[in-house]
């Protein structure tokens, strides 16, 4: 059995036909970074809170106020919806994550999941790379002209969604993003906006504005999930 994950809806949402872009961070913050900074540059208002019991019993503190680490947020024009998190789920969870996001997606008739993850080199390798889950989702890809990768692994939520998301026909396009796991990760997230952009119509990045912004978010984000680590830990002792 998956622990229980709750979306709860704070407002009524019209995404038929529209995407979804996961941010959560399950390998690397290049995602969980990217999304953040995408809904800091665009219309983006706060939709939904993503909860579990066995989520660490955290609260993020934003201009005074509470928020959970999970969030939904949405741009209502472009119908694009974005999860993130900033907290780094244990590798027992991501299935059960990809689960309930692709469930979510099919009620909310959401034509394309859009995933990433960070792949480690150690030369500066800029090449993006992108898998699809299905013919269709591959046919994006090529439009949008992105490299196709052909052979490889992908770990986490973008793997499970991939996997799921070729089962059920959902749509699913995973971007791979080079980074040294060393240098800032805001460089990749800059590449991986850009990647996004050339998916979903509609959407943009403003690169000076996200590089200082991804900056900023990089740090919150890591202290954020530092914290909640610390937290579980104490509670587990």
């Amino acid at each position: 059995m998956y622990p229980r994950i709750i979306i709860k809806e704070l407002r009524p949402l019209n995404l038929e036909g529209g995407y979804l872009i996961d941010g959560f961070p399950s390998v690397g913050f290049c995602s969980a970074i990217a999304a953040e900074s995408m809904i800091h540059t665009s219309q983006f208002k706060l939709a939904g809170i993503i909860d579990s019991d066995v989520f660490p019993p955290i609260s993020l503190i934003k201009d005074g106020k509470p928020n959970y680490p999970t969030r939904i947020f949405v741009n209502d024009e472009l119908k694009v919806a974005a999860f993130v998190s900033h907290l780094t789920l244990e590798a027992s969870l991501h299935r059960g994550i990809a689960k309930k996001m692709l469930r979510w997606a099919k009620n909310q008739k959401i034509s394309l999941i859009v995933s990433s993850i960070s792949v480690k080199s150690t030369e500066k390798n800029e090449e993006i790379l992108a898998v699809g889950s299905t013919d269709s989702a591959t046919k994006k890809i090529k439009e949008s002209g992105i490299k196709i990768l052909e052979n490889g692994t992908i770990p986490g939520i973008p793997g499970m969604l991939l996997n799921e998301g070729s089962l059920t026909e959902q749509d699913v396009i995973v971007i791979l993003i080079h980074s040294d796991g060393v240098s800032p990760d805001f460089r990749s997230s800059a590449n991986l906006c850009m990647a996004i952009s050339q998916l979903i119509p509609g959407t943009s990045c403003n690169i000076p504005a996200l590089q200082e912004e991804a900056k900023k978010v990089e740090q919150v984000i890591k202290k954020d999930v530092e914290e909640a680590w610390h937290l579980k830990d104490s509670m587990y002792r």
